[in-house]
């Protein structure tokens, strides 16, 4: 039978290495490459993105249409008292804290804070969570 390889069979034993070429974004990002740049003299230009790294909910939106039209001055809905008090009335009867149920909703207790004084403009995301929580009907209610 023939053999497949011919003549005698040698191992390859140097190593090798794979490297990725850095693009040049990369390279200014290199917290090496700044202060090099610095020290020479260059400009370097830094720039911050907004929000970043934070965990704040966007402000509400309100028409800017809206407001140049308005002859008055506006301001935002706030919570009405009965929204205020069912939440109030159904976190007790549960026996919670606002600690909890903030938890339980995944805000901050803050928010809850706010939404029992009555100084929270109403996000309906935040009040179906609520509502599934404590078990209590709470978009939709009008009045003050």
């Amino acid at each position: 039978m023939p053999s497949r390889y011919p003549g005698a069979m040698t191992q390859d034993w140097e190593p090798v290495v794979l490297n990725k070429s850095r693009t040049k974004a990369q390279d200014l990002r290199d917290p090496k490459a700044v202060n090099q740049a610095l020290r020479s003299g260059a400009p370097v230009q830094t720039i911050r993105k907004a929000d970043a790294g934070s965990n704040k909910k966007a402000a509400p939106a309100v028409n800017a249409r809206k407001l140049d039209e308005a002859a008055e001055a506006a301001s935002l809905e706030r919570v009405s008292s009965n929204v205020r008090q069912a939440i109030q009335k159904a976190r007790l009867e549960k026996k919670m804290s606002q600690a909890d149920l903030a938890k339980q909703i995944n805000e901050r207790p803050q928010v809850v804070q706010e939404y029992e004084n009555g100084k929270a403009v109403p996000n309906q995301a935040v009040l179906t969570k609520m509502e599934k929580v404590l078990g209590v009907k709470l978009r939709g209610k009008t009045g003050k």
